[in-house]
């Protein structure tokens, strides 16, 4: 794994925070590597040497391995001296000088992607604060993977080499519309939501190329309110469209019924159509 993928920036901004939110002195961690059973250790923060980069952690094997088999965290508080674990790796945690280590999967619809690592030099339990922390920088990650992954799919979906897409395909593409602009609402990285917000306004462009729908009213909504927009358009009732969004029933309806008053729109489906064709959803 290229240390400079956008998926690597990612672990590296992790590991940087799970340490200043645990104050381990040491943390690193990799990605899976395509089509093999594998996780290449790829970053590095607060080691001493460069003993574990590029170190391959088999699946079942050592600590890191266990956690990709498991698809949960782990921890040890002596590695070498550990029998929850096998011992592949022992010379490289040794030549660190690591002792008390823990390992946290990062887990996308399902599938293991990668582990996180943090570490102590001594040899003491890693209470459940701190396995807490690396839990959350890790769902950090997991989210902008899971975000990069919609916005993939959402932009092959679009590039139809011969005229728009099918209805059926069209559906799906408004469907990952509506979840990368609730996951861009929940991404911390300034920079991230800017990218996942742009790809949704490629998407809301294209509706030119999808089946002429009629002409409604335009208007100047407000991002919350297109993000509401955007699930009542895949079906999503009020409540189901908080959850998902993170915000109250109450508030949503506060913002569909705004958006329709700006649409003209007396039914939550016609605001749906007249954003639309306005352009600001697909």
């Amino acid at each position: 794994m290229a240390a400079d993928t956008a998926e690597a920036v990612e672990v590296r901004g992790a590991l940087v925070r799970l340490r200043r939110a645990t104050g381990l002195p040491v943390a690193f961690g990799g990605l899976v590597e395509p089509g093999r059973p594998q996780i290449r250790i790829s970053e590095l923060s607060g080691t001493a040497t460069t003993a574990l980069r590029s170190l391959a952690v088999v699946s079942g094997n050592g600590l890191g391995g266990k956690v990709a088999a498991l698809a949960r965290p782990c921890a040890v508080t002596d590695y070498s001296a550990s029998r929850q674990i096998s011992h592949e790796y022992d010379g490289a945690v040794a030549t660190e000088g690591l002792r008390s280590v823990l390992a946290v999967p990062l887990v996308v619809r399902r599938k293991v992607r990668g582990v996180l690592y943090g570490a102590l030099r001594t040899a003491q339990p890693l209470g459940d604060r701190t396995l807490s922390a690396a839990v959350a920088a890790a769902r950090d990650v997991e989210q902008a993977l899971v975000a990069r992954d919609e916005a993939r799919a959402v932009l092959t979906a679009v590039r139809e080499p011969a005229g728009p897409p099918s209805g059926a395909a069209w559906e799906r593409v408004r469907e990952a519309h509506g979840t990368l602009r609730s996951l861009a609402q929940r991404v911390e990285d300034p920079a991230l939501r800017a990218e996942l917000l742009a790809v949704c306004g490629r998407l809301a462009g294209a509706a030119s190329a999808a089946p002429p729908e009629p002409q409604g009213r335009t208007a100047e909504l407000s991002p919350r309110e297109v993000d509401v927009l955007s699930c009542v358009a895949v079906g999503s009732t009020n409540a189901a469209a908080a959850e998902r969004l993170g915000l109250r029933p109450e508030t949503v309806k506060g913002y569909l019924r705004s958006a329709m008053r700006k649409l003209g729109a007396r039914t939550r489906w016609e605001a749906v159509v007249a954003a639309r064709c306005a352009g600001v959803l697909p």
